[in-house]
């Protein structure tokens, strides 16, 4: 991890800590149940880890701001990525989010001409609006929903270009339907995305095979072992438009634990398939979140 990647993790943390103090409690009077706000997605969306939840970020309801921050590191069989984080949630109605992602190709970089260690890195600007509906109250079976829209540019336009994509920025749209039942402790989301993003925009959009947004499905199931415990697993459909390396869909199984109202741990195995010609991409994610 280079030095620049460090710093801003570290001064992520230092959001995660400032937020576990009492000052925090002037800017939005803690009111969702534990766990409801979701986690930082690697995109920094509130949500799951892979994509996005019809939830606002932070702790407040509809009568406040909240902020959350997160710092995210994966290890995968020949790859590393990191993630740094930041979302501000206004009425439990608004979100703006944004994150810096780095994917670090190790030894694969040599390999493919690039260099080792060599690393892509983006830019992701995040804003949601929650149309109707609410996750925990109002109708048993009427989700809340929400639409969504993430600009994501890449910082490694010439190499993006040379693997075949045809831009390196670009904006994904996309629709969630989230809802927790608690008769069941049970909490289910549905996510419709359009996109021609190549590994989530790293690699660049559009390429030599397709050149269009489509629409693909993303999926989480969660159960709530305890207030403060959950449990679950993700599905992410993705394009595939690079005939230089073929993309697989995402997957993973993940454990949350809220340590306090404003800290949350979570783990998580992630099978990601195929990435920039290397097969069998799976490993561990770990992220430390801090919300208020």
């Amino acid at each position: 991890m280079t030095a620049p990647l460090r710093i801003r993790i570290a001064a992520t943390a230092g959001v995660l800590c400032i937020a576990t103090s009492a000052g925090a409690q002037q800017l939005a009077e803690p009111g969702k149940l534990l766990l409801t706000n979701g986690i930082g997605s690697i995109e920094g969306a509130a949500g799951g880890g892979l994509t996005p939840w019809a939830v606002i970020a932070g702790n407040a309801t509809r009568d406040g701001i909240g902020v959350q921050a997160s710092a995210t590191v994966a290890e995968f069989k020949d790859y590393d990525f990191q993630v740094a984080g930041i979302s501000v949630g206004a009425w439990d109605r608004v979100e703006l989010s944004y994150a810096r992602q780095r994917f670090d190709t190790n030894w694969v970089g040599g390999a493919l001409g690039l260099g080792n260690d060599y690393k892509f890195d983006q830019d992701i600007w995040g804003a949601k609006v929650k149309l109707a509906g609410d996750l925990v109250y109002g109708s048993e079976w009427m989700p809340a929903i929400a639409a969504g829209l993430q600009y994501k540019k890449s910082l490694d336009a010439p190499i993006v270009r040379a693997v075949g994509a045809q831009q390196s920025e670009g904006a994904d749209l996309y629709v969630s339907a989230t809802k927790l039942f608690l008769r069941w402790s049970l909490l289910a989301n549905v996510t419709l995305r359009a996109t021609k993003a190549n590994q989530n925009g790293l690699l660049g959009f559009g390429g030599d095979k397709r050149d269009a947004r489509t629409v693909h499905p993303e999926g989480s199931l969660a159960y709530q072992v305890s207030r403060r415990f959950a449990v679950g697993g993700e599905f992410r459909s993705k394009p595939d438009n690079l005939g230089i390396a073929r993309e697989d869909d995402w997957f993973d199984a993940f454990a949350a634990y809220a340590l306090n109202r404003n800290l949350t741990a979570t783990v998580a195995y992630a099978d990601l398939g195929s990435v920039a010609t290397v097969k069998d991409q799976r490993g561990v994610l770990f992220q430390l979140q801090g919300s208020f």
